[in-house]
């Protein structure tokens, strides 16, 4: 029987409730045990996982895909300290999402879950509130879901176990605060950006996460329509404008050569919550050196903070590009029927290659052109970190925004699997891919368990070279020995099995039949893919991210 008695921690249970959080993910000890009953009894969504690395991904790809506030509950000392990777991740990213960790009693000086956990998360760029006494502890709560909301990072709520286990006073809640307004660029800097476009005649518009965390597309084509301008993303935006005739596609290491040609052409590059990092213009290569900048984005350290911005605009991307599209006069940029034509034929998938799949091993540029054309149109595709990402980021589509799920802020592989599982239990509607490599499919392996456990529909493609094949192909061709990172093959398929899901080994096209039977028969439960591909075939883009 549930414990009814109204404590400090039900009573923050009820209070962070009320104010929309309905999914919590975690893994239970001591410390956080009655606080998460207290959400599952005030209705709320309990996902828990195997690692509290894993949960506290899951809840980071559900706050990026939904645009909603999760949280992630865990114990006390090790239970936090496990979260620190993903934690990075989402802070990084600038996720809206609480990581509501339990703490030691300030008196148990000697306890041996005592770390400091507010250092810790500052440490990693996350913010950190604390329930400070029975009195304030609604209080403290609310103010961290209010910061997380405002300030985009994820909050930790550290509850020490004494306060959480105090009665809760008979005090009525403060009225909450008024709702934020994202900030509208001033008239003058509008004004200045409105002259560069006057004078542009081949303008590039890229969205990146700000954008789409906006959801700024119907406003940015609106803007570009009116100024003849072509669109790609970065990374973290792709999907944005999925199904335009004038979209290129993510810019930087991903982009095809006809994309890479167009975006040099550009002579005015409008970057709408996208910071033009060295990924997005391969290290600055990619855009033009007489390209002029407008820059928009509501963190004003953003604004050039990796290339320099001819005007800054500090506001949120659609209501920016509302007010730009209202001041300059219509033209036609460089639109025209044939470089419809052009973008439309200038993809990966019709880029020609030679297959170099032989001796038991598929290329992975041949898998996932096979893959595209077997899913199911409504997906979401997550791309752990490796040298594989680029495979399905480049020949995968996906249907919108929310249809792709990149966690690589800080390139930390092994966070894949974990984000897959985040993302299907905001998605259930779509199928989820799960790519990784082998790499990091091992590293994440504790939470396809968790998958299977849940009754996910979900599609686990292990790109498997055997080897950590980024720093095999950027050491390997300066003559560095790189049997460090080279491993025996493993049977992924066999541990796919053993967690319950189907599961399947891929050497050639023709092994692809059980995926497609899989599909066909409604996609049901969790299929692990174990590709054994090409080692020796190199993405175009990894020359570019190690600045060769």
């Amino acid at each position: 029987m549930t414990d009814s008695r109204l404590t400090i921690a039900r009573a923050v249970a009820a209070a962070l409730s009320e104010v929309g959080v309905d999914h919590v993910f975690g893994l239970l000890g001591s410390g956080n045990f009655e606080i998460t009953n207290a959400f599952v009894d005030c209705g709320a969504r309990w996902v828990p996982a195997r690692h509290e690395g894993g949960a506290v991904v899951m809840t980071d790809a559900f706050a990026r895909i939904t645009g909603r506030v999760p949280a992630c509950s865990v114990h006390q000392g090790p239970g936090f300290t496990n979260t620190i990777t993903g934690l990075a991740e989402a802070a990084k990213s600038g996720t809206p999402m609480l990581v509501l960790a339990a703490d030691s009693p300030d008196s148990a000086l000697r306890s041996n879950f005592r770390v400091d956990q507010a250092g810790l998360a500052s440490a990693v760029g996350a913010l950190s509130e604390r329930l400070h006494s029975p009195e304030t502890a609604v209080a403290d709560a609310l103010r961290a879901h209010r910061r997380t909301r405002e300030e985009r990072r994820p909050v930790v709520l550290s509850m020490p176990i004494d306060v959480q286990a105090a009665p809760a006073p008979d005090a009525a809640p403060d009225p909450p605060p008024p709702a934020w307004r994202a900030p509208r660029p001033s008239a003058e800097s509008l004004a200045a950006a409105g002259r560069l476009l006057a004078g542009a005649r081949r303008p590039l518009i890229i969205a990146g996460r700000g954008a789409a965390r906006a959801a700024a597309r119907r406003d940015l084509e609106a803007l570009a329509d009116r100024i003849g301008a072509l669109l790609a993303t970065s990374a973290a935006g792709h999907g944005l404008f999925a199904g335009s005739p004038w979209a290129l596609g993510i810019s930087g290491g991903f982009a095809s050569p006809t994309a890479a040609g167009l975006i040099r052409e550009a002579d005015l590059v409008l970057a709408f919550g996208a910071t033009l990092n060295m990924w997005t213009t391969r290290h600055g290569r990619l855009l033009g050196p007489e390209a002029k900048v407008v820059q928009v984005d509501l963190d004003p350290d953003a604004i050039g903070s990796h290339r320099p911005a001819d005007v800054g605009l500090i506001g949120d991307a659609a209501e920016t590009a509302r007010a730009l599209a209202a001041q300059v006069p219509a033209q036609a940029g460089w639109r025209t029927a044939e470089l419809a034509g052009l973008i439309a034929a200038g993809g990966w998938r019709n880029t020609p290659y030679n297959d170099a799949g032989a001796d038991g091993r598929i290329d992975p540029r041949t898998l996932s052109i096979r893959l595209e054309r077997m899913l199911p149109a409504q997906r979401t595709i997550t791309v752990d970190s490796g040298h594989f990402m680029g495979w399905p980021s480049m020949y995968m589509e996906v249907p919108d925004e929310a249809g792709f799920v990149f966690p690589q802020a800080f390139q930390a592989v092994g966070l894949g699997l974990a984000a897959a599982v985040g993302a299907a239990v905001a998605r259930p509607d779509r199928l989820t891919v799960s790519t990784v490599g082998d790499g990091g499919f091992l590293m994440g392996v504790s939470e396809l368990e968790t998958a299977v456990r849940l009754g996910l529909r979900m599609l686990v493609v292990a790109y498997n070279d055997a080897a950590y094949g980024a720093e095999v192909h950027h050491f390997g061709p300066e003559g560095r020995p790189v049997h460090l990172v080279q491993f025996p093959d493993t049977d992924l398929a066999a541990i796919g099995r053993g967690a319950g899901a189907r599961a399947a080994t891929v050497r050639s096209p023709d092994d692809l039949a059980p995926i497609a039977e899989w599909l066909a028969g409604g996609a049901e439960g969790v299929m692990v893919v174990d590709a054994k591909v090409v080692p020796t075939v190199v993405g175009e883009w990894l020359p570019e991210a190690f600045g060769h």
